[in-house]
């Protein structure tokens, strides 16, 4: 069964074995704990704090598919990104750019269409190109930065730190496999580590910008 077909795409792993990728498998514990951190400082909003059970989440099913390597695990590990990334979306849209929530959320459903249409424009570009599924995000997060700076400079700044955070992680996944032969370790576990902080970094993006104008109708906490 398809289901069951074992995958291998990761410099770590030698062998079909449950602990063939031990670092990228314990790794995973970045997203818990970045969860946990979080959602400590979500102050109570709603939002976030969903957030940070999705954070938690995509550590969970990570640690499941370098543990188990197998397409059923694999859709554990890829479901709970895209979960955190449209509900990011929608929070952005509805308490930033204070859009109604139909407005939010047919804004979140286009996300689908625009990474179907730019994943191949990523696909030849070097290095990155072997993430090109992940690349519409870093894209994403920019332009809505570069929207928001005049309105609210801090949180548009605050998005594209998290922009670099997630071009260098998605660096280290990139590469690899390109540096096995003189890193047989990999470099898949920065990625586990650099995306676990971003993460829980745009959480903070997100619960400052509803601290900071919670008076204002435009952005309260809900």
């Amino acid at each position: 069964m398809e289901l069951w077909r074992e995958i291998d795409g990761y410099c770590e792993r030698m062998d079909p074995g449950y602990w063939a990728e031990p670092v990228n498998a314990l790794t995973n514990a970045a997203f818990v704990l970045a969860a946990l951190i979080m959602w400590r400082r979500s102050h109570g909003v709603p939002m976030a704090r969903g957030l940070c059970v999705v954070l938690g989440l995509i550590g969970v099913g990570s640690y499941l598919f370098h543990t188990h390597a197998q397409v059923w695990a694999a859709i554990l590990d890829v479901t709970p990104i895209l979960g955190y990334i449209l509900i990011y979306i929608f929070a952005v849209n509805r308490d930033v750019w204070g859009m109604p929530v139909w407005v939010a959320l047919l804004g979140t459903a286009l996300f689908i269409p625009y990474a179907a249409l730019t994943v191949p424009l990523w696909q030849g570009l070097p290095v990155l190109g072997v993430s090109a599924g992940y690349m519409p995000v870093p894209m994403l997060i920019a332009i809505y930065a570069v929207l928001l700076w005049r309105r609210y400079p801090k949180t548009a700044r605050g998005l594209l730190i998290g922009v670099g955070i997630l071009l260098v992680s998605l660096t280290a996944r990139s590469v690899d496999e390109t540096l096995c032969a003189d890193l047989p370790l990999g470099t898949h576990f920065i990625w586990h580590v650099l995306n676990a902080v971003m993460l829980g970094w745009m959480i903070e993006v997100y619960v400052r910008h509803i601290r900071a104008h919670a008076l204002e109708g435009v952005a309260r906490p809900r």
